[in-house]
């Protein structure tokens, strides 16, 4: 029997300062969510890096940050709201090279409109890929300089081969797919998008990221896993199938406290630890 995957979890300093004995016993992978506010610019979160730096002395996993996102949208094709997302991300890229983080997560631009759309309006998807391979490519290039993954993630994506497509468009080994489980599970149940797994399946090689959380197909809950609708162990054997080792990291939103009793609880089941 091969291992079991060892899972991370998605947390605030607070949080990572509470559960450290937990994180650190198996260098679980970290991902860090002070960082996702737009307000939040150049220098002002230094006093938090440094506290960072400080908890994960002695720390030998890997850790990367949620990038920001609110109302930064990759498929916008103003010039002028353009390079306002593109100075976020290098911002927030900065804050990496601070942090020694690895990886970045960044939010999709196709939504479910977009894939209805696609053929009643032509233009409608050239559009939205030169948009984002213009607002990216600085932010790439910077990626590679400080060797920093971005993980573009499904937010409201009913296609899941679409991130894919402009993954490998791009071409570089500092950008790669990023699953979240609940929103693809809210996808699959009010947009009949593909099952959770189909889209482990489609990012295949691709997939270097994966939120774990679970949802009831309506919202996007960020509930434990085993809390919602999510059949984990069709998810887990199709993460076992491709090849590829993505970071995998419960994103739970709330009762951080549990999260070792979740993982007991997938542990349980022969899924993972």
């Amino acid at each position: 029997m091969p291992p079991l995957p060892v899972l991370g979890a998605s947390l605030k300093y607070d949080e990572l300062v509470s559960l450290k004995d937990w994180i650190f016993e198996k260098n679980r992978t970290i991902e860090l969510q002070d960082f996702c506010m737009v307000d939040v610019l150049d220098d002002d979160q230094d006093d938090l890096i440094e506290a960072y730096k400080d908890v994960l002395d002695g720390f030998r996993g890997l850790h990367g940050i949620h990038g920001p996102f609110f109302s930064l949208d990759l498929a916008a094709t103003d010039p002028l709201i353009q390079q306002v997302v593109t100075v976020r991300l290098l911002d927030a890229l900065n804050k990496c090279e601070k942090l020694g983080a690895t990886h970045m997560v960044v939010h999709s631009p196709f939504t479910f409109w977009h894939s209805l759309n696609f053929t009643n309006y032509a233009y409608l998807k050239p559009n939205i890929f030169e948009a984002a391979q213009r607002i990216l490519e600085p932010v790439v290039q910077r990626a590679e300089q400080i060797g920093c993954c971005l993980m573009l993630e499904n937010i409201d994506d009913a296609d899941p081969a679409l991130r894919c497509e402009l993954v490998e468009i791009i071409n570089s080994p500092m950008l790669q797919v990023s699953l979240d489980t609940g929103h693809a599970q809210l996808a699959h149940g009010q947009y009949k998008a593909p099952p959770v797994a189909d889209y482990v399946t489609v990012a295949g090689p691709l997939l270097g990221h994966v939120h774990l959380q679970d949802a009831d197909g309506f919202a996007d809950r960020h509930w434990h896993p085993g809390e919602g609708s999510i059949p984990w162990g069709g998810v887990f054997k199709a993460l076992s199938d491709i090849h590829a080792a993505p970071r995998l990291i419960i994103e739970a939103r709330d009762r951080k406290e549990l999260l070792p009793q979740t993982v007991k609880h997938l542990e349980a089941l022969g899924l993972a630890e």
